[in-house]
């Protein structure tokens, strides 16, 4: 399967009916057992549904492991260490090649309300999603592009005082438009990892708008150029301005969104 998405998202949860769960996860499961396409994860069901820990062992038993789960709905650090301890069981019984990761879907006004806690309940975790249409029902609010800050900044914080990616939910419109795009800026340029796709059709405008620019690129290769030759000097100056230690840091993570070669930043399909 060619797709330019850094990530494909198989989903076992809202995109399938109840009556067709269990296919849906021996359909699966069958697709990861020939797949040959980009880094896959897949969404299984929430915590406290039927499915969900059935969903977890199928996926855990695999000889060769997707790259992660998407554990939806997550309210808790319990959510989350309940899977960990079923992943635990489940590969050692099977040999897997584990672990296997865990990003979590913050989707609900508990799981926002507990996302530091969330952050930090796991070692398998790499991650934290918003989730907005969920979110939206749940905390009752509009949808208008100001009233998510609050959340963004929620999630943002969380991620990176853990150490995690932060990664934005998908626009629910499915055109490449000025709506569209105006979100994606918005939480790229707040500081999140990438974004999901909802449509394939969006996944080669969300590569251009979370890549760093060629500017920013050679910005940020000028920065790494002059504090190496700089030695033990501390800060130096460039182009006018100084540069030290912490727009080292700055660099860096120009450098490392861009894959630290130039290429693109995480973008998701599911």
């Amino acid at each position: 399967m060619a797709s330019p998405a850094d990530e494909v998202v198989i989903d076992l949860e809202d995109a399938v009916a109840v009556a067709t769960k269990e296919s849906a996860r021996t359909a699966a499961v069958a697709a990861l057992e020939r797949w040959a396409g980009p880094a896959v994860a897949v969404r299984i069901n929430a915590p406290r549904t039927r499915w969900c820990h059935l969903d977890a062992i199928a996926l855990g038993a695999l000889r060769e492991l997707p790259c992660s789960i998407v554990l939806p709905k997550v309210e808790s650090a319990g959510d989350l260490e309940f899977i960990d301890r079923l992943l635990d069981g489940v590969e050692a019984a099977s040999g897997a090649t584990g672990p296997l990761r865990i990003q979590a879907l913050i989707e609900t006004a508990a799981g926002l309300a507990a996302v530091e806690e969330i952050a930090a309940s796991s070692s398998r975790l790499e991650a934290l999603i918003l989730g907005y249409a969920d979110l939206a029902v749940s905390l009752g609010g509009t949808r208008a592009l100001e009233a998510w800050l609050p959340a963004q900044h929620a999630i943002l914080l969380a991620a990176r005082s853990n150490g995690l990616q932060a990664v934005d939910g998908p626009f629910l419109g499915i055109a490449v438009d000025d709506a569209f795009r105006a979100a994606a800026e918005r939480t790229r340029e707040l500081g999140f990892d990438g974004k999901w796709a909802i449509h394939p059709s969006q996944v080669d405008a969300l590569n251009e708008i979370f890549s760093p620019t060629a500017d920013e690129l050679e910005w940020a290769r000028a920065v790494m150029e002059a504090l190496g030759r700089a030695g033990n000097e501390g800060a130096v100056q460039l182009d006018g301005q100084m540069v030290d230690e912490a727009v080292r840091a700055a660099a860096l993570a120009v450098l490392a969104r861009a894959g630290g070669d130039g290429q693109r930043t995480r973008t998701t399909s599911s």
